[in-house]
């Protein structure tokens, strides 16, 4: 403020002195080219200063000593860890020189996550996803009470989606090709999906709370509910000893690409307004390209939620702030380290769609002085 003060005074006093010098022989020309001159150095002064301030709020933080943080991750070899350290590249790049961030293969998963990192408890960063942290915010998860320490980063750090399949030796034994069919008949469906504490496990309870049921209402029909791991799964569907799956997977997973290469299966669609209730639960809509899938010809309408970086709500506003700058400005080396970032927009990333938790509030201020959307 004093430099643009002291710029004008003098852009001022220019004006006066060139005026006072001015007399008869030099005429009105001299008086008005003087002027001018002097004006428009009053305004590059002008904006210099503003640009000046504006630099001087970009700034963002007083971040200037070494920090330490931990990045709770899944074991070597998962996308859990590869998640994050992609991000502990680019997150070291913002913080002070001397800065480490340890990996430690200590996180639960998706689902767990908020809790491990509620108020610091185990952790400082950890890799969740949008619908179990809003989920463990509210309400609480696995049994826990409600995580209110935990803060986002930014979140849409994927292209995930709920996936549901039928066997086609079912639909064409039984006519039923919707989740909404089976549900208006009641059918003894035979439905595998996978363990426990899983983001699949949950997005199948979800799907079936969207038409206020639960998987115990599947067995009251006579059905069947089986939760065992991925390569279960998939060789259960190869021998048709199941009819159904729901999980929550992205383009490429191994079991289901397998599946459905040695496999019939049909790609189920769901309605609008399933598709509307489940949004209003936390998930996004979300569109799977035809050819996701072998058999898969047409595009298929369903929902996702998507990986966030969770941190605890009592983290320094400097640190998240930089940190938070370093997943936004870096996001081209997120995407060539792991191909599913490269869905990560910095301008929706805090959005609460994509975040599940509220904002730290040094991630809301990166995000405002940019001009991206929060909330």
């Amino acid at each position: 403020m004093k430099k643009r003060l002291f710029a004008l005074g003098m852009a001022a006093m220019m004006v006066a002195s060139l005026a006072a010098c001015g007399s008869s022989s030099t005429g009105s020309n001299t008086t008005t080219a003087a002027a001018t001159a002097a004006s428009t150095e009053a305004a590059k002064a002008e904006t210099k200063a503003a640009e000046e301030k504006k630099e001087e709020a970009a700034g963002g933080t007083t971040l200037d000593k070494p920090v330490t943080l931990t990045f709770a991750a899944q074991e070597v070899g998962t996308a859990a860890y590869n998640y994050a350290t992609a991000l502990q590249t680019v997150m070291l790049k913002e913080l002070p020189e001397g800065s480490s961030i340890n990996i430690t293969t200590t996180s639960p998963g998706g689902v767990g996550a908020p809790v491990i990192v509620n108020g610091g408890a185990q952790c400082d960063i950890v890799a969740a996803n949008a619908v179990p942290s809003k989920l463990s915010y509210e309400e609480g998860i696995l049994g826990n009470e409600p995580t209110k320490e935990i803060a986002c980063l930014g979140g849409g750090l994927g292209h995930d989606f709920m996936n549901v399949m039928f066997t086609k030796k079912f639909v064409d034994e039984t006519g039923i090709s919707t989740v909404e069919e089976l549900i208006e008949k009641k059918y003894p469906v035979k439905l595998v999906i996978k363990k426990n504490g899983t983001f699949g496990e949950l997005s199948a309870e979800y799907l079936l709370k969207a038409f206020g049921l639960t998987l115990d209402d599947i067995v009251s029909w006579g059905g069947t509910v089986e939760k065992t791991g991925g390569d279960a799964i998939k060789s259960g569907l190869q021998d048709d000893l199941y009819d159904m799956t729901i999980d929550h997977i992205g383009a490429g997973q191994s079991n289901t690409t397998e599946l459905c290469l040695t496999h019939d299966m049909v790609d189920v669609q769901l309605s609008d307004e399933t598709i509307a209730k489940l949004v209003e639960m936390g998930y996004e809509e979300v569109t799977v390209a035809p050819n996701t899938w072998n058999g898969q010809t047409t595009e298929i309408k369903t929902v996702g939620s998507q990986q966030n970086v969770l941190v605890s709500s009592t983290m320094d506003d400097d640190v998240a702030y930089a940190l938070t700058k370093a997943i936004c400005e870096h996001e081209a080396e997120l995407g060539d380290a792991v191909a599913a970032m490269a869905y990560f927009d910095p301008q929706d990333a805090g959005t609460m769609g994509k975040t599940g938790c509220p904002l730290h509030p040094g991630a809301k201020k990166y995000y405002e002085e940019m001009g991206y959307k929060v909330g």
